[in-house]
């Protein structure tokens, strides 16, 4: 499917961010632990950066030197991946070390303008980031 935004051409998801208080664990939790795979990085201790590709080429970028506090910028609600299996990644990500928010859960949307049924399911990282594992079921009328 080719770009449908006709006021910015090329506009696109590339990728989100987070700052992190323990780079290494939270590096090994997305690495290791989901198995996303290390693009490229830079900077060393609380200026250090790397990009991740989730699988399908969106990218996941963590940022060192995070701590408990918000930023100017806020925090964001919860960061949602797509998957073809809710349950294995929820239970992948707790085998990695996350916290169980929502275990996988049917969801039939009233929505508009057309329904859907989704399963989602929720844990929490180390520095307190939602997660969400997202899979469209069934989609229609």
């Amino acid at each position: 499917m080719g770009n449908t935004n006709k006021k910015i051409s090329g506009l696109g998801f590339h990728h989100i961010a987070l700052k992190v208080k323990d780079f290494a664990k939270s590096r090994d939790f997305y690495v290791n632990g989901l198995g996303m795979t290390p693009i490229v990085g830079w900077g060393e201790g609380d200026g250090e950066v790397i990009m991740l590709d989730l699988g399908d080429g969106g990218i996941f970028e963590l940022f060192a030197g995070g701590g408990d506090h918000l930023s100017n910028n806020g925090k964001w609600l919860h960061f949602a991946m797509k998957t073809d299996d809710v349950e294995k990644a929820y239970e992948t990500a707790l085998a990695a070390g996350a916290e169980p928010k929502m275990p996988p859960t049917v969801v039939d949307l009233d929505s508009r303008p057309y329904k859907m049924t989704l399963k989602i399911a929720f844990v929490k990282g180390f520095d307190g980031e939602e997660l969400e594992f997202f899979s469209v079921l069934k989609k229609g009328e």
